[in-house]
This record gives C-alpha cells, sequence and structure tokens, in this order.
C-alpha cells in the first residue's frame, strides 16, 4: 500500500524549499490527489487535457494545474480558463494559439519553453535556434496575454547519470543564455522545470527549480 502523505512529507524534507514540487497525478484517480492535497501539496500536474477536465471539478478550486506533457493546439482552449502554468510549450505555433485563446477571455498564462534536450528523438521541444528566431521576431514581441516564466526539458531515460547531468547542464546553459539575450528586465523568467522521480537529485545540484515527481509519490503507474 502506498503512503501518499508520508511520501510527500519524505520529499519535502529532502528537497531545497526553494525548489517547487509538482506532484504528478497522471493516470491517478482524484480520491489520492486529495489525499496529497491533504499534506498540503496543491501543484499537480498532468500529461493530457482530458484527463485534467476529467478531474478538476472533483477537487478543490484551489489546486494549481500544471500541463505537463504534449499539447495539441486544438485543446488550448480547454485549460486557458484554469491552468496554472503550461510547462510543455513546444513550438511558436502553440504559444501563439495560448495567447490569442487567452486574449479572448482577458488572462495571462504562465509558460514554460520546452528544449529538447535528450537523444531520444520521441521527446518534443524547441531547438535553441528556434527560440532564437522565435525571440527575435516581431510576432513575439506583440504577444502580450502570454507570461513566458523559464525552460523546461526531460533528460534521456537511462541509467547513465552523466549524461543525465550534461542534458541538465545543457538545459541550464540554455535559460541563461535567454535570460541574457531576451529576457532580462523580465524578472518571471526564473524558472528551470527539470528533474523527475529518477533524476531529480541531479537536476537539483544542477539548478532546477521545479522538479515533477509523480511515483515516488504515488507509486508506479
Amino acid at each position: 500500500m502506498v503512503d501518499i502523505a508520508e511520501n510527500i512529507n519524505s520529499l519535502k524534507q529532502k528537497i531545497p524549499s526553494s525548489v517547487k514540487l509538482v506532484a504528478v497525478s497522471k493516470t491517478k484517480p482524484a480520491s489520492n490527489i486529495i489525499i496529497a492535497y491533504n499534506t498540503g501539496q496543491r501543484r499537480f500536474g498532468e500529461n493530457r487535457v482530458q484527463e485534467i477536465l476529467n478531474k478538476k471539478d472533483l477537487l478543490p478550486s484551489d489546486i494549481e494545474w500544471h500541463l505537463i506533457g504534449h499539447l495539441q493546439s486544438n485543446k488550448v482552449k480547454f485549460i486557458v480558463p484554469f491552468i496554472s502554468m503550461i510547462q510543455s510549450v513546444d513550438s511558436f505555433k502553440l504559444l501563439k494559439t495560448i495567447n490569442s485563446e487567452a486574449l479572448k477571455i482577458n488572462r495571462e498564462i504562465d509558460c514554460l519553453l520546452q528544449i529538447h534536450i535528450a537523444e531520444e528523438e520521441t521527446k518534443f521541444g524547441f531547438s535553441m535556434k528556434e527560440l532564437d528566431e522565435m525571440a527575435d521576431s516581431p510576432e513575439f514581441a506583440n504577444l502580450k496575454n502570454v507570461r513566458i516564466c523559464g525552460v523546461m526539458g526531460m533528460a534521456t531515460f537511462t541509467d547513465n547519470t552523466d549524461q543525465v547531468r550534461k542534458e541538465f547542464n545543457y538545459l541550464v546553459k540554455c535559460f541563461n543564455s535567454l535570460k541574457n539575450r531576451y529576457f532580462t528586465d523580465v524578472p518571471e523568467f526564473m524558472e528551470i522545470s527539470m528533474g523527475m522521480s529518477g533524476d531529480y537529485n541531479i537536476a537539483i545540484r544542477e539548478g532546477s527549480t521545479i522538479v515533477r515527481i509523480g511515483s515516488l509519490i504515488f507509486g508506479e503507474r
């Protein structure tokens, strides 16, 4: 039997107070989320829009939902009214769609730019070349209803800790480059979301400010 409350309390003792914990609740029922909520956890991450929509009305309204999986442009309108952060912005087209849907309801949506840092081709994300082209474009400057808060990345799924560390280190370099070139006067550009159940310790040592942890809290899927 998984002790969700104990797992969260244990994690919070290991994670520095400066690092935000997103509890990844994908595939888990609302009853599990409420246990985590009752320990004081408020940030929850889901991969799929439909799953958030199925759960959110069953749960307290002060939960901060983070979309951490690949987001299709045609699903954006369903989450824009309530989402706290979209961590997985992986294309300029998607960012523009989020902006236009947020404009319709006069919201500003916190977003992270997902950068492809892994060797696996299946992972989504921008290259730095694509980010530079986007950030230099006049169109980007006109996006007033998205707030770029930092970057997100997923390391290669491997036991090779040196490779994982190298990929996290690269994400930090990307963050610093973007900060210095485009976001020097943007105080909210401060987040580096990297690290999951298997590699969060490495991520924190490399400079992560947000970790996304599922199985260490809720058990294996």
